[in-house]
This record gives structure tokens, sequence and C-alpha cells, in this order.
């Protein structure tokens, strides 16, 4: 555990203001943990009556508001009873009440009997249906002018997105509660930041500390790397390594265990990630995602609160190079699962590909990739999940297939790149053989990409420290010749580097 209030600075100055604030950040990286912790401390302390309960019991309710506002009151009370004395717990809700004042009638109550100003923390806001949301922001609006003898001091909202994107099933997907909400005295919305490698080196020295097993310094920046610090990532990524990777706490975790441990974390698919591979499939994800996997423009029909959207679920992330997937595992795990099935009916037998000194023969690879686009191409175009980005995916797809299990790649690729890059590390017995590729796609309307192509691929190179590698340019146009006819393969020398270009 870290010391949860050094991610949330601005919030006790915000409750000593008697202010009301939201809380968005993407799941699992300690927003309960961090403010059940808060709650604690603030109670301890003596200045206030202070408590963490949760919205989520009413979102089985959906749009029942009755039912609805008694889940948040019941959840209420079954918290206050474990964390609270008796003198400072809310009292019983009055059934008398309808449900559209209930809420509002038990906080007042409770502010008025409390010794100590109440502070409350509504964690799963955004798990309230329609209704049941917008009654429970309303209440809490109304009561907001009483504070603090007749209404909590302070009150914050926690869940995943800001108040203004929390939405209702009522309303057509592209609506949200706007700007104008029923909880527009809300004075700021904050988010809940990731660890910083040295935060992740600390928290793994506990580790050290109790077990003895120590952390190579490169292994710890790793771990920060892989994860960019996101804090269910960084536990379960060290959870991988120490348990099942090097679980001897004599051997050291070193930069290979913590690569065997991402590869582990991934094949594992643990709650956390299948829940962001749930969402790949949303039309907002989807309309985000696509043209990033394919390095192209966001398009004309990307609205702002799209990007916004997955931003909070913690997919992507704005960089000084543009909008990129949030971390390097995701950026493994996204193409891994929108390609998961094509992965299962490619056959592929990897021993082939393997030369008898352990290295792998890039060479064979590409060849026997140009005979299995020529073959299926028009049907996995036909049939990815994302069009836009299906050249690029089924390449990964083919050369995940023949690296799974002993070697790794790297990806890279952001909105408005034009290109895809690859890097394949591939362990033998001399060393580690590092391969790099390029994708490009040429399509209607724009000119042949070899020329821009090769520059960038030789920027890539240059920054791997290569002196080989491929460009692979898929002719998508509508007026390209047919396969194979277009599919060839030529040497060139770029900026004195061998580039193989891989026409498709």
């Amino acid at each position: 555990m870290l010391p949860p209030e050094r991610r949330l600075p601005d919030v006790r100055r915000l409750i000593e203001q008697k202010q009301y604030f939201t809380i968005h950040a993407p799941r699992q990286v300690g927003k309960t943990t961090s403010f059940r912790t808060l709650a604690e401390a603030l109670t301890a302390e003596g200045r206030y009556t202070a408590l963490l309960t949760t919205c989520e019991a009413a979102q089985a309710a959906g749009a029942d508001l009755d039912r609805g506002i008694s889940a948040v009151l019941q959840t209420l009370r079954q918290d206050a009873a474990l964390r609270l004395p008796a003198e400072l717990r809310p009292p019983e809700e009055d059934l008398s009440f309808d449900p559209t004042t209930r809420l509002r009638d038990v906080l007042i109550r409770w502010a008025q009997r409390s010794p100590r100003p109440v502070v409350l923390f509504l964690d799963e806001i955004d798990a309230l249906l329609d209704a049941a949301l917008i009654s429970v922001l309303r209440q809490l609006r109304s009561g907001y002018p009483e504070r603090p003898r007749n209404f909590p001091q302070s009150v914050a909202l926690i869940g995943l997105r800001d108040v203004r994107d929390y939405r209702l099933d009522l309303r057509p997907d592209s609506h949200s509660l706007g700007t104008s909400s029923p909880f527009n005295i809300k004075v700021e919305s904050l988010t809940l930041r990731n660890f910083t490698a040295d935060e992740v080196a600390e928290l793994y020295s506990q580790h050290t500390a109790e077990s003895g097993q120590v952390f190579a310094p490169e292994a710890l920046y790793l771990a920060w790397e892989l994860t960019g610090g996101h804090p269910w990532l960084v536990n379960a990524l060290a959870r991988q390594a120490v348990e099942r990777i090097a679980p001897d706490p004599v051997i050291p975790v070193t930069m290979e265990v913590i690569e065997a441990a991402k590869e582990a974390l991934i094949q594992r698919r643990d709650t956390h990630l299948d829940s962001l591979i749930d969402r790949l499939r949303e039309p907002r994800v989807r309309r985000v995602l696509e043209p990033l996997l394919a390095g192209e423009p966001l398009g004309a029909d990307v609205l702002n609160d799209d990007v916004q959207f997955v931003k909070d679920l913690g997919l992507v992330v704005s960089t000084p190079d543009g909008l990129s997937v949030a971390n390097p595992v995701y950026r493994e795990v996204i193409p891994r699962a929108l390609t998961s099935l094509l992965e299962q009916s490619v056959g592929v037998p990897r021993p082939s590909y393997v030369g008898q000194d352990g290295r792998l023969r890039f060479d064979l690879l590409l060849e026997d990739f140009r005979a299995f686009w020529c073959q299926h191409a028009e049907a996995f175009l036909s049939s990815a999940p994302y069009t836009e980005a299906a050249a690029q995916l089924v390449f990964m797809a083919f050369l995940q297939k023949v690296v799974n299990g002993g070697g790794f790649i790297d990806r890279e690729y952001a909105v408005g790149r034009g290109r895809v890059d690859l890097c394949v590390r591939w362990p033998h017995p001399a060393g580690v053989e590092r391969w790099a590729a390029e994708l490009k796609v040429w399509r209607d309307g724009r000119p042949d990409p070899q020329k821009e192509g090769l520059e960038q691929l030789s920027r890539y190179l240059e920054r791997l420290g290569l002196n080989e590698g491929t460009l692979v340019i898929f002719d998508l146009r509508s007026k390209a010749s047919p396969l194979p006819e277009r599919c060839s393969r030529q040497e060139l020398g770029n900026e004195g580097r061998r580039i193989s270009v891989l026409r498709l």
C-alpha cells in the first residue's frame, strides 16, 4: 500500500471549503481504497463524520426509483454500521417520504444529529440509472444550500466519468446529462493519477523488505513503463512475477522476469483486462480506437466527448505525439483481443520458422504471409471487427501466432502517425534477435506510401539501432490490381540500411 492522500492533494482543501466535487478515474486505480482510507482518517481525527458508501447495489433496480433510492440508503446504513460509532451513524429512512425526497430527508437528519460536520463519499455513482440517477443528483443539489448544519458539509461523487457524462438509458446513445446537469453545484472535477516510477519502486520495496526478494533497478523501471503506473497493473504484474515466474525469494526479479510476467498477465486476461476488452465493440470506443490502430487521423464523426469517454475508461491518453493507447500492456491486449479468433484459425507451424541455430527465419515468415494474404485477404478484410485497421490486425495476428511463447512483439501506433511500427524480439542461444517492420496502407486518393514509409522506417530503425527492416504496404485501393498480381517483394537500400519491401 502507498499513502492514498498523496494522489489526492486537493481533496482536504475542498472538504474544508464545504465544496461538492466529483472524482473520476478508470477502473481499479484505487478510488475506493483511497477514499475509504481518507474517510477513516477524517473520522479518526475527530473533526468530521466521514463515510464512503457505494451506489452499486442500486444498479439492479434499473429504472425503479423506489428500489434504487432504498438500495442506496440501505447500503449507506450498512457501511455506517461497519465503520462509524453508533453516535455518528445516519438515521433510518422514513418510508412515508416519497423516494424523490427520501435521501434528502435522511441526510438532513444525519447532519442535524451528528456532533461533527458530515462528509459523504458516494462511490460507483455512475452505476445509478435513469430516474434514480437524476433523483439522487437533484436531492443532493436541493440540500446543498443547507450545509453544514442541515446537510453534509462536503459530498464527492466517485465514478468512471465526470458528472456531465453520466448517461441515461432513456435517452439516445449520443446524449448525456449535459453541462446543465442536476449536479451543477460541483465546484471541481478531479481525477486520480497513476503511480510514478518512484512510487512503483517504493511499493515493490515493501515486498523486498518482507521477503528479501530483490528487484533489479532496470526491472523496476520496466514495470512502471509497461503499466504506465496503473495501480492494478502494477500490482498484478508484480504478483505474476513473484508468485509464478520467480516464486523463490532467492531468485531476483530481473527484466526477463517482468517480461515473462507481462506475457502471463496478458494470457490470463483477468477481470480487469476482460472488462476493457468488453468495451472494444462499443461504437464510441470503436470510433476512437479504430483509426488509432490504423495510424489514421480521427474521423469527422468522432466527437470530443467520444475521446473523453475512452480516456475516462483508461484506454487512451493524450501525449505530445497525439492520442495513444494508455500503456504497453493495453497496447498488446487490444489488438490481440480483436484478433483472438483469427489467431485460432491461422495454422502456422512455428518450428518451420526456427532455424537449427535457434534464430527466427523472418524471410520465410514473410514469404508465407504473402501466400496467406493472397489466399485469405478478402475474407478477413470483410469480417474483421475493425475494418479500417483490418490489414494491420491480420498481420499482427499472424506474427503473434508465430512468436507466441517464444518471443515478444513491441507495438507502436497512435492517431495520425500514418503507420504501425512493430519490433519482434526473439531470444536464441547467442542472445536476442530483433526484427523491425512498418505497416502502411495505400488507400484511394493517396500517393504510393513507399517513399514516406522508407523514411519513417529508417527513423524507426535508427532509434532501435538496427540496419535492416521490412516495409509492408497493403494496397487497399478500389482499383488495385487483383490478388496475387499485386503481391511482390524487393530488397532496397535506404540511408545505408537494407529494407525489404513487401507489397500486398
